[in-house]
C-alpha cells in the first residue's frame, strides 16, 4: 500500500471523479455568486462611505467601493437579502466540505506545477480552501453570536471575502469549461486515466456517486429546514433549531419579539433611563434641544410597520411602532431639508454604540424615533426611552437607548 499522499493510490474511495466534482462546482458556482452578491448589498445597507463610525474597515482602499445610497424601500429590503446570504451560506455547508473532499488528492499532487496554468490552479485552489474554511468558519460564528475570533468580525469577514472571491473567480475561469465537459458525459465514460481524481486502485463502493449526492443533498436540506425559519415568525421559527432566534417568540404580549442585546448585557440601568434622568440632546444649526419624554410626546406622533432584521440573517415580521419622524426633529434644529445624522446610544461598550444614517434616511416619512411598539411603550429590551426605526436599514443601525442625535452633512 502506498504511504504518500502524493501517490494516487494513496486515495482508494470509488466516489472521486471528474463528474462528481463538477456536480458539486456547478452547484457552488451558482451559490456563492449569489451570496457574493447579498454580500456586497450587506455592506452597501451600511453607507460604508458615510461614516467612519459604520464602517471601521482599515485601508479598504478600492475594495470599499459601493454604488449607491442604501435605499428605505421596499421596506423590508435588508431583511430579503440578508436573509437569503446567511441562509443560503448555511446551507451550502456540506456541498462545500464534499467539494473540499473530492479535490483533496490534488492537494498533495506532485509536482507542484507542470505548467503557469498549472501553477496559478494550484494558488487558487489554496487560497479558495483557505478563504472558504475561513468565510463559512466566521460566518457560522457570527450567526451563532460566538465570536472567538481575534478582532472585529466585520473587517475580518470584508478581508476574506475578496482574498476567497478573487480565488473563487480564477479558479471558475480555470474548471468551468472542464465541469462543463464532464458534466456532459455519463459517469463512466471518462476512462480512469484522464483525472487525477480517479484512484487507479479504487476501493470497493459502499454507495453509488448519485447516492453520495442525495446524502449531501439531503445534509442542505436539513440545515436549510432548520435555519430558514428565524427569518419568519409563528410555527415556522420554531423549526429554526439550529439558530440562537429560532424556537418560540420570546415571551407574550406587544414586546414578544426577537432582539439581540439586552439593556442589562450593555450596561443600560433604570436610573438613567427614568424619567428624572433621560434627556434626548438634539443638535444641528444653532443651540442644542433636550427633550424628555413627555415633551417628546407633544411632537406629531407617526406610526409605521417595519421589521427588525440583523446581519446574522434573522429578522421579525413588521411591528408596528409610533413615536416622532426624524425629519421633524431635524427641523427643530434648523433644518428644513434634513440632511445626515449621528445617533448615540446610552450604552457605553459594544460594536455601533454610534451609528450614522444618510440623508435620504432621515427624509423618509417612515423613519421614527419610536416611542411605542405594537400599542406599548418600548420596554427597555426593545430601547426604553427611545430608539432609532428605519426601513429597511440593518438592525445595528436601528438604535436603541438613543441619548444624543447631531444632524449635519457627514
Amino acid at each position: 500500500m502506498p504511504r504518500s499522499p502524493s501517490s494516487p493510490a494513496f486515495w482508494r474511495s470509488p466516489l472521486r471523479h471528474p463528474w462528481f466534482t463538477s456536480v458539486l462546482g456547478i452547484v457552488l458556482l451558482g451559490g456563492i455568486t449569489v451570496m457574493f452578491v447579498t454580500g456586497l448589498l450587506s455592506y452597501a445597507a451600511y453607507n460604508p462611505g458615510l461614516s467612519p463610525v459604520n464602517d471601521m474597515t482599515p485601508d479598504k482602499g478600492l475594495l470599499g467601493f459601493y454604488l449607491f445610497s442604501w435605499p428605505t424601500g421596499p421596506h423590508w429590503l435588508y431583511r430579503l437579502t440578508q436573509g437569503v446570504h446567511v441562509t443560503l451560506g448555511v446551507t451550502l455547508i456540506p456541498v462545500l466540505l464534499a467539494k473540499l473532499w473530492s479535490v483533496v488528492p490534488k492537494l498533495f499532487a506532485l509536482p507542484p506545477a507542470r505548467s503557469l496554468a498549472h501553477a496559478l490552479e494550484r494558488v487558487s485552489l489554496l487560497l479558495l480552501v483557505g478563504g472558504a474554511l475561513f468565510e463559512f468558519t466566521t460566518g457560522v460564528l457570527n450567526v451563532q453570536l460566538d465570536y472567538l475570533f481575534p478582532g472585529s468580525f466585520y473587517p475580518l469577514h470584508f478581508y476574506g471575502a475578496w482574498v476567497f472571491f478573487a480565488a473563487f473567480v480564477t479558479h471558475a475561469v480555470l474548471r468551468v469549461p472542464t465541469a462543463v465537459r464532464n458534466l456532459r458525459h455519463l459517469r463512466d465514460e471518462l476512462p480512469p486515466e484522464a483525472s487525477e481524481l480517479v484512484s487507479p486502485d479504487p476501493a470497493e463502493p459502499t454507495v453509488s456517486r448519485r447516492g453520495a449526492l442525495g446524502f449531501v443533498g439531503g445534509g442542505s436540506l436539513l440545515l436549510f429546514a432548520t435555519t430558514a425559519g428565524r427569518s419568519f415568525d409563528g410555527p415556522v421559527r420554531e423549526t429554526a433549531l439550529l439558530a440562537p432566534h429560532g424556537g418560540p417568540e420570546p415571551g407574550s404580549g406587544p414586546s414578544a419579539f426577537q432582539i439581540n442585546k439586552t439593556a442589562r448585557s450593555r450596561g443600560i440601568s433604570a436610573t438613567e433611563t427614568s424619567a428624572e434622568a433621560w434627556r434626548l440632546v438634539v443638535e444641528g444649526r444653532g443651540r442644542p434641544v433636550r427633550l424628555s419624554r413627555d415633551e417628546l410626546l407633544q411632537l406629531p406622533l407617526h406610526s409605521a410597520a417595519l421589521p427588525i432584521a440583523c446581519v446574522e440573517g434573522w429578522s421579525t415580521s413588521d411591528q408596528h411602532w409610533r413615536g416622532v419622524r426624524l425629519r421633524d426633529l431635524a427641523r427643530l434644529v434648523g433644518y428644513e431639508r434634513a440632511p445626515d445624522v449621528l445617533v448615540e446610544s446610552l450604552q457605553r461598550h459594544g460594536a455601533f454604540r454610534r451609528a450614522a444614517l444618510r440623508d435620504n434616511q432621515v427624509r423618509d416619512p417612515d423613519s421614527l424615533l419610536a416611542l411605542f411598539v405594537n400599542g406599548a411603550p418600548l420596554t427597555p429590551d426593545h430601547g426604553f426611552p427611545a430608539r432609532i426605526i428605519v426601513p429597511a436599514a440593518p438592525g445595528v443601525l436601528n438604535t436603541k437607548w438613543v441619548a444624543r442625535m447631531t444632524f449635519g452633512d457627514l
